[in-house]
């Protein structure tokens, strides 16, 4: 019987090996897919959030962790949908027009999946018209914007401009992060909340899912 402890222990010592190992075998036991994240994957990560804001974990150990929930939730993947079970919250996210950074990108994409999100990712140098494509065709909850360098945080107020200028920016959240970026610009640019580093961003897209509760669809 797979011992479902280990998978916790897993995603927390980012043990991508097992964590795969001892999916399969709740897989094989017919363990509800559901249980396995709330109760076992999700409070993982939680515990590598905490252990990142006390500095007991760094960005190595993120990624590690993040790497290892992304491996069990491609198993789980096709069995959730298969349920019609459905995500925490629904997410575009990329790195802006002129930015080819992606490491904090991928590792806030990596975070947000393992808290169950369903996480659309496009990548590096995102024109805000591609933003808002992915907008119109997988109506997510929150829009999360990255950018490493100052010189291409303009495109986030540009992304905001043509959010508004389609009339979506009241269906979305928007998220900003990065290096650059701080909270007196995310309020200068309109943006809904700042993320200084992946944990926060995560907690911030649960809090602007639980306030939409109501509207979400």
């Amino acid at each position: 019987m797979a011992d479902l402890k280990k998978l916790y222990e897993a995603v927390l010592n980012g043990d991508n090996k097992t964590s795969v190992v001892i999916t399969k075998e709740a897989i094989a036991e017919n363990v509800d897919p559901m249980e396995l994240i709330t109760k076992h994957m999700i409070p993982a990560m939680d515990e590598v959030g905490r252990r990142f804001e006390c500095s007991e974990y760094f960005v190595p150990e993120l990624l590690l962790s993040a790497r290892a929930m992304k491996s069990a939730l491609e198993l789980l993947r096709p069995l959730l949908a298969a349920s019609g079970a459905q995500p925490v919250g629904r997410v575009v996210i990329g790195t802006v027009k002129g930015d080819l950074h992606d490491i904090g990108k991928n590792l806030v994409a990596s975070m947000l999946e393992g808290s169950g999100f369903d996480v659309h990712d496009l990548g590096t140098d995102v024109a805000p018209e591609k933003f808002i494509q992915a907008v119109q065709e997988h109506l997510p909850h929150v829009v999360c914007l990255s950018a490493l360098l100052t010189v291409t945080m303009p495109a986030m107020k540009a992304t905001i401009s043509a959010l508004e200028g389609a009339g979506l920016r009241g269906k979305v959240k928007v998220l900003v992060g990065g290096a650059p970026v701080t909270q007196q610009y995310a309020q200068q640019i309109g943006a809904d909340g700042y993320g200084e580093n992946a944990n926060t961003a995560v907690t911030l897209a649960r809090r602007m899912i639980a306030e939409a509760a109501p509207q979400a669809v």
